[in-house]
């Protein structure tokens, strides 16, 4: 067993495992050079650039895991769904959902299988030689995405059809489970030995707003899936008890410290939760925020390293594999 599906389940190994979100993307040059080619949705349907692009990040900072490279669209976009990623902008969707028609339109589009998807992930499992994390996109995010139609501060729209219409609401986040669901399940029967559910919006939502309107949707999207689940979203301080209820790992962004969360989430492993603001600070500075990281990651059972979001695009990469090394010391 890994360093890493140890912590997942809650077992402290000789030091942390550590990996980063967004580590196979735009902070490497490398990737940088197969993007200058290939769209973005074009280089996540090609098996052989997504293992790359996945691999990439191992080979260059010695991470104990490979996340997948995907985006939250891809199985909206295999199932037929009229989705691209702009740059600059993010996914923008050809018809925002605004009637219950918008929706039913969706509702008839199904994700089965995705060849593309298997065979990447098979190829990372069969070149990583460490664990690959399978990739999700939560459900909320999902739906606040396609009633937006964009990217979106507030989420007024998305938030204002689960109180309008809250009947089309259970339909479309359905839907966004479901999808989710067969997507992660995808990567995991390719091999993936844990899965990362990213609901990247639920900061945004009231308690109890997301309680009722979203908790079921994120729990059906996972529960019960062979591997362990991280499940991680920005701003959820104050909803993180409700999100400990979902998955075997609660992902903690940089907002508040890891022994914070381990009072609220007793007995729960996290995962995080560097601030990338200091990736730019002196080493000194960086080391000095990551030992105070490492020592509050010690209130819960076991502590994933990661960072409390993804790597900005401006990071040095010598950064990222100096706290690799340096977490590695701590063995």
């Amino acid at each position: 067993m890994s360093l890493l599906v140890d912590a997942a389940r809650g077992k402290r190994g000789v030091r942390p495992p550590v990996w980063f979100m967004r580590q196979a993307g735009r902070s490497l040059p490398e990737y940088r050079e197969i993007r200058a080619k290939t769209p973005m949705l074009e280089a996540c349907l090609i098996p052989e650039l997504a293992a790359e692009i996945t691999l990439q990040p191992v080979r260059r900072h010695g991470v104990d895991a490979a996340v997948f490279f995907s985006d939250i669209v891809v199985p909206m976009k295999i199932a037929g769904i009229d989705v691209d990623i702009k740059p600059g902008v993010g996914p923008v969707f050809n018809t925002a959902l605004r009637t219950r028609a918008d929706i039913d339109n969706v509702l008839t589009h199904r994700l089965e299988d995705s060849p593309e998807i298997r065979e990447a992930v098979s190829l990372c499992v069969a070149n990583a030689g460490v664990p690959v994390i399978g990739f999700g996109g939560g459900p909320f995010t999902l739906a606040a995405y396609m009633v937006e139609g964009k990217p979106s501060r507030d989420h007024l729209a998305a938030r204002g059809l689960m109180h309008t219409d809250p009947e089309y609401w259970h339909k479309l986040m359905t839907w966004a489970a479901d999808t989710t669901r067969r997507f992660i399940e995808i990567q995991v029967e390719a091999g993936a030995s844990v899965a990362q559910l990213f609901d990247s919006w639920a900061g945004s939502l009231s308690r109890a707003d997301y309680e009722r309107y979203v908790l079921p949707y994120s729990r059906a999207a996972v529960e019960g899936l062979p591997v362990p689940v991280i499940h991680f979203g920005t701003g959820t301080g104050h909803i993180l008890d409700l999100m400990g209820t979902v998955g075997d790992v609660v992902g903690v962004d940089y907002r508040i410290t890891l022994a914070s969360a381990a009072a609220q989430l007793p007995g729960k492993p996290l995962q995080g939760n560097i601030d990338p603001a200091y990736l730019t600070a002196p080493w000194e500075t960086l080391r000095a925020h990551v030992d105070d990281v490492l020592e509050s990651g010690k209130a819960a059972p076991s502590h994933i390293v990661n960072l409390g979001h993804g790597v900005p695009p401006t990071t040095d990469p010598g950064v990222l594999t100096r706290i690799v090394d340096y977490i590695k010391e701590q063995a």
